[in-house]
C-alpha cells in the first residue's frame, strides 16, 4: 500500500538547469537545477532562501517549458543552499513526458 505524500502525481528524478524571476526583487534571472519534475511541480536546488507563498515566472528553454509558480516551502540544505519546492499554476505537460535523450 503506497503512502500519500500530498501530491496529485508522482514526481519523476530529472535535473534540468532551470532560471527563474523572482517577481519581489528587480533582478536579473536565477539559475537552478531540478531535482525531481511532474506536470503540477518541481523541487530545484538554489542559493535562494525564499518564504513559502512567493510566485515565481520558471524558464528551462530546452524542455520548452515557461510557467508561473508558487513556492511551497524552502529547506536548507547546507549554509548557501536551498530545495525549493514549487507548485505551478498550470501543469506543464513537458514534464510530464518521459525524457528522450539518454
Amino acid at each position: 500500500m503506497r503512502v500519500p505524500t500530498g501530491r496529485y502525481e508522482e514526481r519523476t528524478p530529472r535535473a534540468v538547469t532551470v532560471e527563474f524571476l523572482r517577481f519581489d526583487e528587480l533582478q536579473s534571472n536565477k539559475r537552478a537545477v531540478t531535482e525531481n519534475v511532474s506536470p503540477r511541480g518541481a523541487r530545484i536546488v538554489t542559493d535562494w532562501n525564499c518564504a513559502p507563498g512567493k510566485h515565481v515566472l520558471v524558464t528551462a528553454p530546452r524542455e520548452g517549458v515557461k510557467s508561473l509558480a508558487r513556492v511551497v516551502y524552502c529547506q536548507q540544505l547546507e549554509s548557501t543552499k536551498f530545495a525549493v519546492g514549487l507548485q505551478f499554476v498550470v501543469r506543464v505537460e513537458e514534464w510530464g513526458k518521459p525524457t528522450s535523450h539518454a
